[in-house]
Protein backbone atom coordinates (compact mmCIF):
# COMPACT_ATOMS: atom_id res chain seq x y z
CA UNK A 1 0.00 0.00 0.00
CA UNK A 2 2.55 2.39 1.01
CA UNK A 3 6.20 1.39 0.45
CA UNK A 4 5.36 -2.19 -0.35
CA UNK A 5 7.32 -1.63 -2.36
CA UNK A 6 7.57 0.31 -5.15
CA UNK A 7 11.27 1.19 -6.48
CA UNK A 8 10.89 4.53 -8.42
CA UNK A 9 10.54 8.51 -7.59
CA UNK A 10 10.99 11.49 -8.85
CA UNK A 11 14.28 13.99 -8.76
CA UNK A 12 17.31 15.23 -11.09
CA UNK A 13 20.70 13.69 -11.12
CA UNK A 14 23.86 13.52 -12.65
CA UNK A 15 25.17 10.06 -13.53
CA UNK A 16 28.66 9.26 -14.53
CA UNK A 17 28.95 12.52 -16.21
CA UNK A 18 25.59 12.45 -18.31
CA UNK A 19 23.32 14.88 -17.50
CA UNK A 20 19.50 13.54 -16.74
CA UNK A 21 17.70 14.46 -19.89
CA UNK A 22 16.40 17.85 -21.41
CA UNK A 23 14.98 16.65 -24.17
CA UNK A 24 16.09 13.81 -25.91
CA UNK A 25 17.10 11.62 -23.82
CA UNK A 26 20.72 12.10 -22.98
CA UNK A 27 23.34 9.95 -26.13
CA UNK A 28 19.40 7.68 -25.41
CA UNK A 29 21.82 5.04 -22.99
CA UNK A 30 20.79 7.13 -20.11
CA UNK A 31 17.27 7.35 -18.40
CA UNK A 32 15.49 9.20 -15.43
CA UNK A 33 12.26 7.59 -13.83
CA UNK A 34 10.44 9.96 -11.82
CA UNK A 35 8.20 8.24 -9.59
CA UNK A 36 6.52 9.00 -5.51
CA UNK A 37 7.90 6.24 -3.36
CA UNK A 38 11.15 5.22 -2.18
CA UNK A 39 11.56 1.62 -1.12
CA UNK A 40 12.06 0.12 2.74
CA UNK A 41 14.82 -2.03 1.22
CA UNK A 42 16.62 -3.26 -2.43
CA UNK A 43 16.13 -6.97 -1.05
CA UNK A 44 13.36 -9.38 -2.33
CA UNK A 45 13.89 -11.24 1.09
CA UNK A 46 12.51 -7.86 2.61
CA UNK A 47 9.78 -7.27 0.38
CA UNK A 48 11.04 -5.54 -2.72
CA UNK A 49 9.36 -6.16 -5.78
CA UNK A 50 8.09 -9.55 -4.46
CA UNK A 51 5.54 -9.45 -7.76
CA UNK A 52 8.20 -9.37 -9.88
CA UNK A 53 8.81 -6.78 -12.22
CA UNK A 54 12.64 -6.14 -10.11
CA UNK A 55 15.25 -4.87 -12.63
CA UNK A 56 17.83 -6.09 -10.41
CA UNK A 57 16.18 -9.63 -9.83
CA UNK A 58 14.63 -12.13 -11.58
CA UNK A 59 12.39 -14.80 -10.11
CA UNK A 60 11.79 -18.59 -11.59
CA UNK A 61 8.79 -17.02 -13.39
CA UNK A 62 7.83 -14.09 -14.77
CA UNK A 63 4.45 -11.91 -15.89
CA UNK A 64 3.75 -10.51 -19.31
CA UNK A 65 2.29 -7.38 -19.32
CA UNK A 66 -1.00 -9.16 -20.22
CA UNK A 67 -0.30 -11.42 -16.71
CA UNK A 68 0.46 -14.55 -18.74
CA UNK A 69 3.38 -16.70 -16.73
CA UNK A 70 6.71 -17.32 -18.64
CA UNK A 71 9.87 -18.82 -17.58
CA UNK A 72 12.82 -16.18 -16.35
CA UNK A 73 15.42 -18.19 -13.95
CA UNK A 74 12.89 -21.83 -14.51
CA UNK A 75 13.55 -23.16 -17.61
CA UNK A 76 10.18 -24.26 -18.53
CA UNK A 77 6.83 -23.29 -16.29
CA UNK A 78 6.47 -26.75 -14.34
CA UNK A 79 3.56 -29.26 -13.35
CA UNK A 80 1.45 -28.45 -10.36
CA UNK A 81 0.90 -31.52 -8.83
CA UNK A 82 -0.33 -31.86 -4.99
CA UNK A 83 2.23 -30.51 -2.69
CA UNK A 84 5.18 -30.83 -4.24
CA UNK A 85 6.13 -28.92 -7.62
CA UNK A 86 9.67 -28.76 -9.21
CA UNK A 87 11.56 -26.33 -10.83
CA UNK A 88 14.88 -26.90 -13.74
CA UNK A 89 16.54 -24.05 -13.67
CA UNK A 90 18.22 -22.35 -16.73
CA UNK A 91 21.60 -22.82 -17.40
CA UNK A 92 24.47 -20.28 -17.70
CA UNK A 93 23.07 -17.71 -15.27
CA UNK A 94 25.26 -15.86 -13.26
CA UNK A 95 24.53 -12.97 -10.52
CA UNK A 96 26.00 -9.97 -11.08
CA UNK A 97 28.92 -10.51 -8.70
CA UNK A 98 29.57 -13.45 -11.39
CA UNK A 99 28.69 -16.05 -9.43
CA UNK A 100 26.65 -19.11 -11.36
CA UNK A 101 22.84 -19.67 -10.23
CA UNK A 102 22.55 -22.98 -8.69
CA UNK A 103 19.08 -24.52 -6.60
CA UNK A 104 21.01 -23.55 -3.51
CA UNK A 105 20.30 -19.83 -4.13
CA UNK A 106 16.20 -20.41 -4.84
CA UNK A 107 16.13 -22.61 -1.55
CA UNK A 108 18.79 -19.91 0.02
CA UNK A 109 15.76 -16.92 -0.80
CA UNK A 110 12.92 -18.33 -0.35
CA UNK A 111 13.94 -20.10 3.17
CA UNK A 112 15.26 -16.23 4.48
CA UNK A 113 11.40 -15.12 3.70
CA UNK A 114 10.18 -17.79 5.86
CA UNK A 115 12.63 -17.47 8.28
CA UNK A 116 10.54 -15.87 11.21
CA UNK A 117 13.76 -14.06 12.94
CA UNK A 118 14.03 -11.89 9.40
CA UNK A 119 10.28 -10.70 10.43
CA UNK A 120 9.74 -10.40 6.12
CA UNK A 121 6.70 -8.28 5.28
CA UNK A 122 5.72 -10.53 2.72
CA UNK A 123 6.33 -13.74 4.59
CA UNK A 124 2.25 -14.30 4.78
CA UNK A 125 2.37 -14.56 0.89
CA UNK A 126 4.39 -17.51 1.31
CA UNK A 127 2.08 -19.54 4.29
CA UNK A 128 1.92 -22.25 2.08
CA UNK A 129 5.26 -23.29 1.50
CA UNK A 130 6.71 -25.63 3.82
CA UNK A 131 9.92 -25.65 2.44
CA UNK A 132 12.51 -24.98 -0.58
CA UNK A 133 15.06 -27.41 -1.23
CA UNK A 134 18.06 -27.88 -3.65
CA UNK A 135 18.20 -31.40 -5.44
CA UNK A 136 21.45 -30.74 -7.11
CA UNK A 137 22.33 -28.12 -8.81
CA UNK A 138 19.76 -27.25 -11.47
CA UNK A 139 16.63 -28.86 -9.51
CA UNK A 140 14.42 -26.84 -7.13
CA UNK A 141 11.81 -28.73 -4.90
CA UNK A 142 8.82 -26.60 -3.26
CA UNK A 143 6.80 -28.29 -0.17
CA UNK A 144 3.60 -27.13 0.28
CA UNK A 145 1.23 -27.39 3.45
CA UNK A 146 -1.24 -28.04 1.22
CA UNK A 147 -2.30 -27.66 -2.27
CA UNK A 148 -2.05 -24.36 -3.20
CA UNK A 149 -3.77 -23.53 -6.62
CA UNK A 150 -1.17 -20.00 -7.37
CA UNK A 151 2.04 -21.34 -6.36
CA UNK A 152 3.30 -20.39 -9.52
CA UNK A 153 2.11 -16.44 -8.76
CA UNK A 154 4.57 -16.81 -5.85
CA UNK A 155 7.55 -17.58 -7.90
CA UNK A 156 8.08 -14.05 -8.89
CA UNK A 157 9.87 -13.25 -5.93
CA UNK A 158 13.67 -12.29 -6.93
CA UNK A 159 16.32 -14.51 -6.46
CA UNK A 160 19.70 -13.52 -4.13
CA UNK A 161 22.69 -15.48 -3.65
CA UNK A 162 22.94 -18.25 -0.77
CA UNK A 163 24.26 -16.95 2.28
CA UNK A 164 24.45 -13.35 0.97
CA UNK A 165 23.16 -10.62 3.76
CA UNK A 166 20.01 -9.70 2.95
CA UNK A 167 21.11 -5.74 4.49
CA UNK A 168 23.95 -5.86 2.08
CA UNK A 169 24.60 -4.35 -1.55
CA UNK A 170 21.66 -5.93 -3.31
CA UNK A 171 22.78 -8.66 -6.08
CA UNK A 172 20.64 -10.86 -8.25
CA UNK A 173 20.83 -11.87 -12.01
CA UNK A 174 18.56 -9.20 -13.76
CA UNK A 175 19.18 -6.54 -16.52
CA UNK A 176 20.55 -4.01 -14.28
CA UNK A 177 23.32 -4.20 -11.68
CA UNK A 178 22.91 -1.84 -8.42
CA UNK A 179 25.65 1.12 -8.56
CA UNK A 180 24.09 3.33 -5.42
CA UNK A 181 21.44 4.47 -3.30
CA UNK A 182 21.27 7.63 -1.63
CA UNK A 183 18.64 7.02 0.67
CA UNK A 184 15.68 10.25 0.11
CA UNK A 185 17.31 10.73 -3.70
CA UNK A 186 17.91 8.47 -5.66
CA UNK A 187 19.30 4.52 -6.66
CA UNK A 188 21.59 4.06 -10.02
CA UNK A 189 21.81 0.98 -11.95
CA UNK A 190 23.74 0.42 -14.41
CA UNK A 191 23.10 -2.43 -17.23
CA UNK A 192 24.38 -6.07 -16.14
CA UNK A 193 27.17 -7.18 -18.64
CA UNK A 194 26.19 -10.81 -17.69
CA UNK A 195 22.81 -11.23 -18.40
CA UNK A 196 21.48 -14.35 -19.98
CA UNK A 197 18.80 -12.34 -21.81
CA UNK A 198 18.83 -9.84 -24.09
CA UNK A 199 20.93 -7.01 -22.98
CA UNK A 200 19.07 -3.57 -22.46
CA UNK A 201 19.76 -0.86 -24.85
CA UNK A 202 19.51 1.64 -21.96
CA UNK A 203 23.06 1.52 -20.31
CA UNK A 204 22.18 3.92 -17.48
CA UNK A 205 19.58 3.89 -15.13
CA UNK A 206 18.26 6.50 -12.62
CA UNK A 207 15.02 5.94 -10.07
CA UNK A 208 14.66 9.53 -8.25
CA UNK A 209 12.52 10.02 -5.65
CA UNK A 210 9.85 12.95 -5.20
CA UNK A 211 6.61 11.98 -3.25
CA UNK A 212 4.46 14.90 -4.17
CA UNK A 213 2.58 14.50 -7.43
CA UNK A 214 3.01 18.46 -8.37
CA UNK A 215 7.02 18.83 -8.33
CA UNK A 216 7.15 15.70 -10.38
CA UNK A 217 5.24 17.24 -13.23
CA UNK A 218 7.30 20.24 -12.65
CA UNK A 219 10.00 18.74 -13.13
CA UNK A 220 8.87 16.16 -15.97
CA UNK A 221 8.01 19.56 -17.54
CA UNK A 222 11.66 21.05 -17.12
CA UNK A 223 13.10 17.80 -18.47
CA UNK A 224 14.40 16.49 -15.32
CA UNK A 225 12.92 12.87 -16.17
CA UNK A 226 12.42 10.97 -18.92
CA UNK A 227 9.31 8.98 -17.77
CA UNK A 228 6.95 9.75 -14.79
CA UNK A 229 3.76 8.38 -13.36
CA UNK A 230 1.68 11.12 -12.29
CA UNK A 231 -2.57 11.36 -11.71
CA UNK A 232 -4.84 11.55 -14.30
CA UNK A 233 -5.65 15.06 -13.92
CA UNK A 234 -1.57 15.68 -13.95
CA UNK A 235 -1.11 14.84 -17.25
CA UNK A 236 -3.30 16.85 -18.94
CA UNK A 237 -0.82 19.57 -19.51
CA UNK A 238 1.49 16.93 -21.41
CA UNK A 239 -1.50 15.28 -23.77
CA UNK A 240 -0.26 17.56 -26.71
CA UNK A 241 3.26 18.30 -26.22
CA UNK A 242 5.58 18.00 -28.81
CA UNK A 243 7.57 14.74 -27.98
CA UNK A 244 5.81 13.61 -25.09
CA UNK A 245 3.78 10.39 -25.07
CA UNK A 246 1.17 10.05 -22.77
CA UNK A 247 0.44 6.09 -21.41
CA UNK A 248 -2.60 4.47 -20.01
CA UNK A 249 -2.41 1.10 -17.80
CA UNK A 250 -5.41 -0.61 -17.24
CA UNK A 251 -5.32 -1.68 -13.36
CA UNK A 252 -6.55 -3.51 -10.24
CA UNK A 253 -5.52 -1.00 -8.07
CA UNK A 254 -7.88 0.92 -5.97
CA UNK A 255 -8.63 4.06 -3.84
CA UNK A 256 -11.24 3.72 -1.11
CA UNK A 257 -11.51 4.78 2.80
CA UNK A 258 -10.10 1.97 5.63
CA UNK A 259 -12.41 2.68 8.55
CA UNK A 260 -10.79 1.56 12.48
CA UNK A 261 -13.13 -0.43 13.25
CA UNK A 262 -12.91 -0.44 16.85
CA UNK A 263 -13.87 2.85 17.39
CA UNK A 264 -17.36 4.60 18.03
CA UNK A 265 -18.34 6.43 15.09
CA UNK A 266 -16.50 4.04 12.53
CA UNK A 267 -17.49 1.16 13.68
CA UNK A 268 -20.65 1.28 13.54
CA UNK A 269 -22.12 -0.31 10.13
CA UNK A 270 -24.94 1.74 9.58
CA UNK A 271 -22.49 5.08 9.13
CA UNK A 272 -20.04 3.07 7.10
CA UNK A 273 -23.12 1.95 5.34
CA UNK A 274 -24.65 5.60 4.55
CA UNK A 275 -21.54 6.88 3.42
CA UNK A 276 -21.44 3.91 0.57
CA UNK A 277 -25.05 5.22 -0.27
CA UNK A 278 -23.50 9.43 -0.18
CA UNK A 279 -20.85 9.38 -1.93
CA UNK A 280 -21.01 10.18 -5.53
CA UNK A 281 -18.63 7.71 -7.50
CA UNK A 282 -19.06 8.40 -10.92
CA UNK A 283 -18.38 12.67 -10.69
CA UNK A 284 -15.27 11.00 -8.60
CA UNK A 285 -14.42 9.92 -11.70
CA UNK A 286 -15.63 12.74 -13.81
CA UNK A 287 -13.78 15.62 -12.24
CA UNK A 288 -10.51 14.07 -10.20
CA UNK A 289 -9.88 11.07 -12.08
CA UNK A 290 -10.58 12.52 -15.19
CA UNK A 291 -12.35 10.22 -16.99
CA UNK A 292 -9.71 7.13 -16.24
CA UNK A 293 -11.30 4.86 -13.98
CA UNK A 294 -14.61 3.60 -13.03
CA UNK A 295 -16.23 3.15 -9.72
CA UNK A 296 -15.30 0.77 -7.38
CA UNK A 297 -17.42 -0.98 -4.79
CA UNK A 298 -14.99 -3.77 -3.78
CA UNK A 299 -11.85 -5.05 -3.50
CA UNK A 300 -11.80 -7.25 -6.90
CA UNK A 301 -12.10 -5.11 -9.93
CA UNK A 302 -14.23 -5.40 -12.62
CA UNK A 303 -13.19 -6.80 -15.58
CA UNK A 304 -11.07 -9.32 -13.72
CA UNK A 305 -11.49 -13.08 -13.94
CA UNK A 306 -12.51 -13.16 -9.61
CA UNK A 307 -15.07 -10.61 -9.72
CA UNK A 308 -18.45 -10.74 -8.02
CA UNK A 309 -20.66 -8.48 -10.39
CA UNK A 310 -23.22 -8.77 -7.34
CA UNK A 311 -20.83 -6.79 -5.12
CA UNK A 312 -22.16 -3.10 -6.97
CA UNK A 313 -24.21 -0.29 -6.90
CA UNK A 314 -24.96 2.94 -7.33
CA UNK A 315 -22.30 5.25 -8.91
CA UNK A 316 -24.28 8.11 -8.16
CA UNK A 317 -25.11 9.02 -4.90
CA UNK A 318 -28.58 8.05 -3.18
CA UNK A 319 -28.70 10.60 0.10
CA UNK A 320 -32.07 9.86 0.80
CA UNK A 321 -31.48 6.41 1.26
CA UNK A 322 -28.20 7.28 3.00
CA UNK A 323 -30.45 9.44 5.86
CA UNK A 324 -32.85 7.01 5.86
CA UNK A 325 -30.17 4.18 7.07
CA UNK A 326 -28.96 6.72 9.77
CA UNK A 327 -31.97 7.86 10.91
CA UNK A 328 -33.28 3.97 11.33
CA UNK A 329 -30.15 3.38 13.13
CA UNK A 330 -30.88 6.19 15.76
CA UNK A 331 -28.14 9.07 13.99
CA UNK A 332 -30.44 12.08 14.39
CA UNK A 333 -29.79 15.54 12.87
CA UNK A 334 -29.32 17.92 15.53
CA UNK A 335 -29.35 22.08 14.92
CA UNK A 336 -26.23 22.25 12.87
CA UNK A 337 -27.06 19.42 10.88
CA UNK A 338 -24.50 16.96 12.10
CA UNK A 339 -25.66 13.49 13.34
CA UNK A 340 -25.43 12.45 16.61
CA UNK A 341 -26.67 9.01 18.74
CA UNK A 342 -26.11 8.40 22.76
CA UNK A 343 -24.58 11.62 22.77
CA UNK A 344 -21.60 10.48 20.23
CA UNK A 345 -21.47 13.27 17.45
CA UNK A 346 -21.23 11.73 13.59
CA UNK A 347 -17.64 13.44 13.23
CA UNK A 348 -14.47 11.59 12.48
CA UNK A 349 -10.77 12.36 11.43
CA UNK A 350 -10.18 10.96 7.77
CA UNK A 351 -6.12 10.84 6.84
CA UNK A 352 -4.54 10.89 3.83
CA UNK A 353 -0.61 11.10 2.88
CA UNK A 354 0.05 14.93 2.09
CA UNK A 355 2.08 15.09 -1.26
CA UNK A 356 -0.39 12.99 -2.73
CA UNK A 357 -2.78 15.19 -4.58
CA UNK A 358 -4.93 12.26 -5.75
CA UNK A 359 -6.23 10.94 -2.75
CA UNK A 360 -6.27 14.84 -1.25
CA UNK A 361 -9.01 15.19 -3.73
CA UNK A 362 -10.80 12.05 -2.82
CA UNK A 363 -10.99 13.30 0.71
CA UNK A 364 -11.99 16.19 0.19
CA UNK A 365 -14.93 14.68 -2.17
CA UNK A 366 -15.85 12.06 0.54
CA UNK A 367 -15.73 14.99 3.07
CA UNK A 368 -18.78 17.33 1.23
CA UNK A 369 -20.79 14.00 0.23
CA UNK A 370 -20.92 12.67 3.95
CA UNK A 371 -22.21 16.64 5.39
CA UNK A 372 -25.08 16.38 3.04
CA UNK A 373 -26.13 13.52 5.36
CA UNK A 374 -24.83 14.92 8.23
CA UNK A 375 -21.90 13.05 9.06
CA UNK A 376 -19.03 15.44 9.92
CA UNK A 377 -15.75 14.48 7.96
CA UNK A 378 -12.09 16.33 9.44
CA UNK A 379 -8.90 16.14 7.07
CA UNK A 380 -5.64 15.40 7.70
CA UNK A 381 -3.28 16.06 5.23
CA UNK A 382 0.47 14.58 6.94
CA UNK A 383 3.21 12.43 6.24
CA UNK A 384 3.13 8.23 6.64
CA UNK A 385 5.24 8.41 9.97
CA UNK A 386 2.77 10.44 11.24
CA UNK A 387 -0.07 8.64 9.60
CA UNK A 388 1.38 5.06 10.50
CA UNK A 389 0.76 6.37 14.61
CA UNK A 390 -2.87 6.51 13.55
CA UNK A 391 -4.56 4.36 11.70
CA UNK A 392 -5.84 2.61 14.87
CA UNK A 393 -8.21 6.12 15.72
CA UNK A 394 -8.59 7.49 12.22
CA UNK A 395 -9.64 6.76 9.12
CA UNK A 396 -7.74 6.73 6.28
CA UNK A 397 -7.71 6.92 2.05
CA UNK A 398 -5.97 3.70 1.24
CA UNK A 399 -4.74 1.90 -2.21
CA UNK A 400 -4.48 -1.23 -2.95
CA UNK A 401 -5.29 -3.77 -5.60
CA UNK A 402 -3.73 -6.87 -7.32
CA UNK A 403 -4.85 -8.21 -10.71
CA UNK A 404 -2.87 -11.73 -10.02
CA UNK A 405 -4.70 -13.91 -7.92
CA UNK A 406 -8.28 -12.99 -5.56
CA UNK A 407 -5.41 -14.64 -2.77
CA UNK A 408 -3.32 -11.49 -3.39
CA UNK A 409 -3.66 -8.68 -0.70
CA UNK A 410 -6.91 -9.88 0.20
CA UNK A 411 -5.71 -12.53 2.91
CA UNK A 412 -4.15 -10.33 4.53
CA UNK A 413 -6.29 -7.18 4.19
CA UNK A 414 -9.29 -9.25 5.70
CA UNK A 415 -7.83 -11.92 7.86
CA UNK A 416 -8.09 -11.43 11.29
CA UNK A 417 -5.00 -12.75 12.07
CA UNK A 418 -3.52 -9.98 10.26
CA UNK A 419 -5.57 -7.23 12.33
CA UNK A 420 -3.52 -4.16 13.12
CA UNK A 421 -0.24 -5.46 11.62
CA UNK A 422 0.80 -2.18 9.49
CA UNK A 423 -0.72 -1.59 6.36
CA UNK A 424 -2.72 -5.24 6.33
CA UNK A 425 -5.67 -4.95 8.14
CA UNK A 426 -5.02 -2.04 9.47
CA UNK A 427 -8.87 -1.75 10.70
CA UNK A 428 -8.98 -4.58 13.28
CA UNK A 429 -11.91 -6.71 10.47
CA UNK A 430 -12.50 -9.91 12.83
CA UNK A 431 -15.23 -12.54 11.01
CA UNK A 432 -14.90 -15.98 11.54
CA UNK A 433 -16.73 -16.53 8.14
CA UNK A 434 -14.50 -14.81 6.02
CA UNK A 435 -11.79 -16.21 8.00
CA UNK A 436 -12.82 -19.58 7.00
CA UNK A 437 -13.60 -18.36 3.36
CA UNK A 438 -10.09 -17.24 2.78
CA UNK A 439 -8.24 -20.18 4.32
CA UNK A 440 -10.58 -22.23 2.58
CA UNK A 441 -9.77 -20.20 -0.81
CA UNK A 442 -6.37 -20.78 -0.48
CA UNK A 443 -6.27 -24.90 0.07
CA UNK A 444 -9.37 -24.77 -3.14
CA UNK A 445 -7.71 -26.27 -6.17
CA UNK A 446 -10.57 -25.91 -8.87
CA UNK A 447 -11.09 -22.78 -10.18
CA UNK A 448 -14.60 -22.90 -10.14
CA UNK A 449 -14.78 -24.06 -7.04
CA UNK A 450 -12.30 -21.03 -6.09
CA UNK A 451 -14.31 -18.73 -7.77
CA UNK A 452 -17.35 -19.52 -5.76
CA UNK A 453 -15.62 -19.31 -2.57
CA UNK A 454 -14.04 -15.49 -3.63
CA UNK A 455 -17.40 -14.42 -4.52
CA UNK A 456 -18.98 -14.98 -1.19
CA UNK A 457 -15.76 -13.42 0.66
CA UNK A 458 -16.71 -10.37 -1.79
CA UNK A 459 -20.88 -10.54 -0.99
CA UNK A 460 -19.11 -10.49 3.03
CA UNK A 461 -17.04 -7.67 2.82
CA UNK A 462 -19.62 -5.43 0.81
CA UNK A 463 -22.43 -6.40 3.91
CA UNK A 464 -20.05 -5.72 6.96
CA UNK A 465 -18.83 -2.12 4.89
CA UNK A 466 -15.53 -3.34 5.50
CA UNK A 467 -14.01 -0.51 3.62
CA UNK A 468 -15.69 2.69 1.59
CA UNK A 469 -14.37 1.72 -1.79
CA UNK A 470 -14.07 4.89 -4.39
CA UNK A 471 -12.70 4.23 -7.49
CA UNK A 472 -10.38 1.88 -9.54
CA UNK A 473 -7.70 3.75 -11.34
CA UNK A 474 -6.43 3.69 -15.04
CA UNK A 475 -2.32 4.38 -14.51
CA UNK A 476 -0.97 7.22 -16.37
CA UNK A 477 2.29 7.77 -17.39
CA UNK A 478 4.27 10.79 -19.50
CA UNK A 479 7.14 9.65 -21.52
CA UNK A 480 9.98 12.19 -23.30
CA UNK A 481 11.11 11.28 -26.36
CA UNK A 482 10.50 8.30 -29.14
CA UNK A 483 10.99 4.98 -27.72
CA UNK A 484 9.89 1.32 -28.62
CA UNK A 485 9.01 -1.28 -26.28
CA UNK A 486 6.55 0.99 -24.67
CA UNK A 487 3.98 -1.46 -23.42
CA UNK A 488 1.32 -0.71 -21.06
CA UNK A 489 -0.25 -3.50 -19.47
CA UNK A 490 -3.02 -4.82 -16.58
CA UNK A 491 -1.30 -3.47 -13.16
CA UNK A 492 -1.58 -3.89 -9.55
CA UNK A 493 -1.55 -1.72 -7.23
CA UNK A 494 2.30 -1.93 -6.54
CA UNK A 495 2.81 -1.16 -10.02
CA UNK A 496 6.04 1.32 -9.51
CA UNK A 497 8.22 -2.24 -10.37
CA UNK A 498 5.90 -4.16 -12.33
CA UNK A 499 4.08 -1.45 -14.19
CA UNK A 500 4.81 0.60 -17.57
CA UNK A 501 8.34 1.76 -15.98
CA UNK A 502 9.51 -1.53 -14.96
CA UNK A 503 9.22 -2.07 -19.01
CA UNK A 504 12.74 0.16 -19.51
CA UNK A 505 14.56 -3.09 -19.88
CA UNK A 506 12.89 -3.16 -23.49
CA UNK A 507 12.73 0.48 -24.50
CA UNK A 508 14.74 1.33 -27.80
CA UNK A 509 15.29 4.69 -29.66
CA UNK A 510 12.45 4.44 -32.32
CA UNK A 511 15.44 5.96 -34.48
Amino acid sequence: MRRRLALFGGIVLVLGGCSAPSGAPAGQDTVVLGVGSEPDSLNPVLGYAVDGGSLMFDGLVRRTPDLKLEPALAESLPEVDGKVVTFTLRQGVTFHDGRALTAADVAYTYGQVLKSANNSPVRGDFAAIEKVEAAGTREVVFRLKYAYAPILQRTTLGIIPDKSDISGTPIGTGPYAFVSWTKGDKVTLKANDRYWGEAPAIKNLVMAYTADDNARATRMAAGEFTATVLPPKAVARFRNQQGMTVHEARSADYRGVMFPLDRPVTGDLAIRRALSLAVDRAAMVSAILAGSGEPAFGPIAPGTDWHNPAVTGSATADRAKAAATLDEAGWKAGADGIRSKDGTAATFTLMYPAGDSLRKELALAVASDAKRVGIDVKLAGLDWDAIDQRMDKDALIMGWGSPYDPDYTNYELFHSSFAGQGYFNPGRYRNADVDRLLDEGRETSGTAARKKVYDEVQRRISDDAVWLYLVYLKHTYVVRGDWSGVTPGVEAHEHATGGLLGTVVNWKPAS
